[in-house]
């Protein structure tokens, strides 16, 4: 099984235990911007109790299930594929503004032959760039960079910088800019 297959699977649980999803990370670069190996996937997931419960019980049969925050509705947990290994960190949605934006701006985007929901290539470069802040991470950075070389022209580059501010990632998105 594909990591590609795998996503679909959890997407499939998704839709069947209602929970709203944005997939983002790296397969969000990726499709936005320049390619890379990955090891895992990053899915943002608005659900509530019933049905984070429901998706962990389905997804226990074929995915170990690190189920010490789905209780409490906060922060991420882990699910990896017992056949492949493949893991997947499934992130809870901030309550803050970004994070609200953020979902409410994901695009419903062709991908393996089916609609998915994704980050925008927005959102994606400011997420990469607050990832890039806080683990000090120059892939991250490149993801980021990547996706504005391939997005340039295209992107909403007002909306980049008023988050930039808020986020407090203003040198790395001119540090971009200056890469371009």
């Amino acid at each position: 099984m594909t990591q590609t297959e795998i996503l679909l699977k959890i997407i499939d649980l998704f839709t069947k235990c209602k929970i709203e999803y944005m997939i983002t990370g790296s397969f969000a670069s990726n499709l936005h911007g320049v390619p890379r190996a990955t090891f895992d996937a990053d899915i943002v997931i608005k659900a509530d109790q019933g049905s984070l419960k429901k998706f962990t019980k389905e997804v226990s049969k074929d995915f170990y299930v690190e189920e010490k925050n789905t209780k409490s509705q906060k922060g991420m947990f882990n699910i990896i594929h017992y056949n492949t290994g493949f893991k997947i960190d499934l992130i809870l949605i901030k309550r803050r503004g970004y994070s609200q934006t953020e979902f409410s701006r994901r695009q419903l985007i062709d991908f393996a032959g089916r609609r998915c929901w994704f980050s925008s290539p927005e959102d994606t470069i400011l997420s990469k760039l607050e990832w890039s802040k806080f683990g000090a991470s120059e892939r991250q950075f490149n993801d980021a960079l990547g996706i504005a070389k391939v997005q340039s022209e295209k992107l909403d580059w007002e909306y980049l910088r008023k988050w930039a501010k808020e986020l407090n990632v203003v040198e790395l998105l001119d540090k971009i800019l200056r890469n371009l």
